[in-house]
This record gives structure tokens, C-alpha cells and sequence, in this order.
């Protein structure tokens, strides 16, 4: 790594229009678009999801300029001359925009014709340049990041869901490749750079009574003695509590479509005769919210079992597999081990999979662990989930500052979404400075010591963010 070239390189990434995503200029999803691309943004368009990383349905593309280009490498940059190598092709032939049927091609920055002609696929990038992902992270995951970062700008809930441990990933892929697209695992961790919404995990037994004691058309999809045991259940042992709950989350989920209806009718007419007499709590405005959203949805009435979540910017929680959430609306980013796998079960038109879900969960309760950043120096916080395969940094420069960062030993993401300033590596024999500006997206090799400062002439400070594998696993001997 010291010879100087393609430490550090430029990225173009994909973004996902899902239906549930801001729209145009509202949408930071949106707006970093526009920045990468140049184009201008459909107002009535959603902009969902920003994808940085290798994984199939949305992969990254490594961007070269005459300055920097991979001496290992330019023979396929050459040959690419305007067209995508042919591995590239073999990703735009198989790879679809998940669950939308449309190619992941026409979804990206790289628009039909809009990638650039120096580029190439990333994880192409590293089986040529494998040793820039650091011999911890080849020996333990192979030539590819372990990790998958994004940007999700939510206007309207998604999906009750949960992500399979590996063992359920691995039979779910086997079972339905077209629906599970990989074998992976997907543990998260969700950082809010706006005020954000979320759904997660299942509340507390006294919750759950409270619930039992003030939803009475619960008792149609219950039964009279299950809706009792929810009741009792700050009386029971543990594994009863947990018993309770699936049942009746289970019968919830699995009720026919009439009795919803029925339920969430009678529910609803009673919720907004009370609006009209005094203040709805947290939960009941929700359910309201939700039926605008996703009118005659059973995960309405799931979301009742759930615990809300509100997110400060610079709040991140995390999610282990088989655990139920939701997010309801907000900015944030998202670090997730390299998986699209997602088991959904409500709010929302795409396939469902009910038994899966029940079946799968953990049925813990309580509320998330809220990570509020562990300082790295006056300027950077970091945020450690207990997960090997990522980790995120947070960084406020102001204006006139800068900020050393050391090297680590693997490979990480940088977004810069406010502010510009430069990136300069250190401590080599040729080092490379790279102009920084909001919406550019950076890849960082293994081993790259680096300083970032902010333009003299920027009109903010500089806000930018970068994942990369947890630091607790690269300092294990």
C-alpha cells in the first residue's frame, strides 16, 4: 500500500425509488442524487435508498480519472472504453431492484448511460486489488466488504420486519432465491441524521397489559382467555410471558382478512370519537396514522406490540436478527452486514411471509439500546454495535479545523453530506489529495492514514460519516 496509488477512491452508487421514500428536494436520499449525478430531481418522485457498498441488488462502481487510475486494473478500465465490463453486464442481466421487478441499472446515479466510462464494479475492483480489504477481512469474509452502508430518507412506515440469523438466511435463500436474495445474515444499526421514527422490538409485560386492558377489539381476533393471559402476563414467569406473546402476535398476524377489517373498523371509529374528547397517547395517534397509510393492514394492530422509538440526530440504535421493527419516518443511515435479506409481515404491497416471521423471532422485550457515540477525538464520535462486520464514525468539523484520522486495518466507506473541504493522505511516499464536497462518496483501503480540512471558503462545516468493519474485531490478536 505504499506505492501511492488508489488508496483512496471515488465511488458512484445506486440509489432505490421505493414507494415509501421522500420525494425530490425533500428526500437527502434525493438531493445526495443529484449531487453525484448532476440530474435534476422529479418532485414527485421518491428517492428511498442510497446503496454503498458490493452487494448485488444495488452494487457501487469505482470511478477513475487520469490522475488515479489502478495500475493493476487499467487493462479492464481500457477495455471497458464507455461500456461496463463483462461482469458488469452479468450483474445488469441478473440483478433486479428488490421487490419492484425493475433493473437495479435504471435506478442508479449510473442511469442507463449515465456511468461514467472509467469505472468499473467494485467488488470486480477487489478481486484485482484484494489485499486493499486488509488480511483480517480476507481471511474471515473473503475478497468483499463484509459490510453494506446507506442512506434511507423515509416520508411513510415500512414494512413489520425482521432480517434471519445465517442459519434461517441459508435455508430461506435455498428455499426462494428469488424472494431471499442472499445467505447472509443482516444485523443493523440505524443513525439518525434528522428526527426519526421507528418501531422496535416488543414492549414490556406491563405494556402488554396495558394493552390488553385498553384495546377491548382486541377480544375478536384473541379469544377471551388469551386476551386474559395478555393481562396477566406482569404475573407470569418469563417463558410464560414469552408463550403469550407469540400466541397472540401469532393470531394477529394470522387472522383472516375480515376480521382485520372488522377489528381495526370498530378500533379506529372509537379512536377518532375520542380524538374529539381528549389527547390520544403516542400509540393510538400512530395506529391512526398508520391506517391512513396502509388502510385494512394487519400491521396496525402489530404495531401496537411494539415499542416506539424517536431518534435524535446523532442517536443510533441496533438490531439483532430475528427481532421486529419498523421504521416510521425520518433521515438516517443505515450500517448493516452485506444481506438484503428481509422477512416482511405488514405495511406493506410486497410478498409476505407471516409464518416465517412468527416463528422466527425471539419475542424479547423491552426497549433498544440507544447508542449515543463514544468520542475518538473532539470532533469524531464512534458508534460500536456488538457486531464484527461494521461500525460507524461521525464527524462535525467546523470551518477552518481539521482532523487527523489514523489508519485502520480494513476497508471503509466515506459520505460527505454537508460542507467541503480535502482529504490528504499521510505518512506515504506519493500521497494523493482529493477535493471533498457534499454528496461525494469515498472508498478507503485498508492501511490509509488520512487528514480531512475544511475549506476556508465552505459555507458550512463538514459534516461527513464512515463505515467500516467494527475496530473491535480488526484489534483482536
Amino acid at each position: 500500500m505504499d506505492s501511492g496509488k488508489n488508496r483512496v477512491l471515488r465511488l458512484q452508487c445506486a440509489i432505490k425509488n421505493y414507494e415509501w421514500g421522500q420525494r425530490g428536494q425533500e428526500s437527502a436520499v434525493g438531493r445526495l442524487y443529484a449531487l453525484q449525478s448532476e440530474a435534476p430531481l422529479d418532485p414527485d418522485k421518491p428517492y428511498a435508498e442510497l446503496w454503498m457498498g458490493t452487494h448485488g441488488s444495488g452494487p457501487s462502481f469505482v470511478v477513475f480519472d487520469e490522475e488515479h487510475d489502478v495500475a493493476g486494473t487499467c487493462k479492464t478500465v481500457g477495455k471497458m472504453n464507455g461500456s461496463l465490463s463483462h461482469n458488469a453486464r452479468h450483474h445488469i442481466g441478473d440483478q433486479n431492484v428488490s421487490g419492484d421487478g425493475n433493473d437495479w441499472r435504471a435506478n442508479g446515479p449510473y442511469n442507463g448511460n449515465e456511468l461514467p466510462q472509467r469505472s468499473m464494479l467494485l467488488k470486480d475492483w477487489f478481486s484485482e486489488n484484494p489485499k486493499v480489504l486488509g488480511n483480517k477481512v480476507v481471511a474471515e469474509w473473503g475478497i468483499d466488504l463484509p459490510f453494506l452502508f446507506k442512506v434511507l430518507s423515509v416520508r411513510k412506515a415500512l414494512s413489520i420486519q425482521a432480517h434471519p440469523n445465517k442459519q434461517l438466511a441459508d435455508y430461506l435463500h435455498r428455499l426462494q432465491p428469488s424472494i431471499y436474495k442472499d445467505a447472509n445474515h443482516k444485523p443493523e444499526m440505524a443513525f439518525a441524521i434528522t428526527d426519526f421514527e421507528a418501531l422496535c422490538g416488543f414492549v414490556s409485560p406491563q405494556e402488554l397489559q396495558s394493552i390488553g386492558e385498553t384495546v377491548p377489539e382486541l377480544q375478536r381476533v384473541l379469544g377471551a382467555s388469551l386476551l386474559r393471559a395478555l393481562m396477566d402476563v406482569p404475573k407470569s414467569c418469563e417463558n410464560d410471558v414469552k408463550t403469550t406473546l407469540k400466541a397472540a402476535f401469532t393470531a394477529i398476524m394470522s387472522a383472516s382478512k375480515d376480521v382485520i377489517t372488522e377489528v381495526l373498523t370498530h378500533l379506529l371509529r372509537r379512536l377518532r370519537k375520542a380524538q374529539q374528547e381528549h389527547s390520544l397517547t403516542q400509540k393510538e395517534l400512530l395506529v391512526l396514522r398508520l391506517a391512513e397509510q396502509y388502510p385494512g393492514d394487519v400491521g396496525i394492530l402489530s404495531a401496537l406490540f411494539l415499542n416506539y422509538i424517536r431518534l435524535n440526530p446523532g442517536q443510533a440504535l441496533y438490531l439483532d436478527a430475528n427481532e421486529p421493527h419498523a421504521y416510521l419516518s425520518g433521515d438516517c443511515l443505515e450500517c448493516m452486514a452485506t444481506s438484503d435479506n428481509v422477512v416482511r409481515a405488514g405495511l406493506t404491497p410486497k410478498y409476505i411471509d407471516i409464518k416465517t416471521l412468527c416463528d422466527m423471532l425471539t419475542y424479547k422485550q423491552g426497549m433498544p439500546e440507544i447508542l449515543l457515540g463514544a468520542d475518538i477525538n473532539i470532533y469524531t464520535k464512534r458508534y460500536s454495535p456488538p457486531f464484527d462486520e461494521f461500525e460507524m464514525d461521525s464527524c462535525m468539523l467546523p470551518i477552518g479545523h481539521s482532523v487527523e484520522l489514523s489508519s485502520i486495518e480494513g476497508p471503509s466507506i466515506l459520505l460527505v453530506l454537508e460542507g467541503s473541504g480535502t482529504l490528504s493522505e499521510l505518512h506515504v511516499k506519493r500521497p494523493s489529495t482529493f477535493r471533498l464536497q457534499s454528496g461525494d462518496i469515498l472508498f478507503i483501503s485498508a492501511g490509509t492514514h488520512f487528514d480531512v480540512t475544511v475549506s476556508p471558503t465552505s459555507r458550512t462545516g463538514l459534516r461527513f460519516y464512515r463505515a467500516g468493519v467494527n475496530s473491535r474485531f480488526l484489534l483482536k490478536s
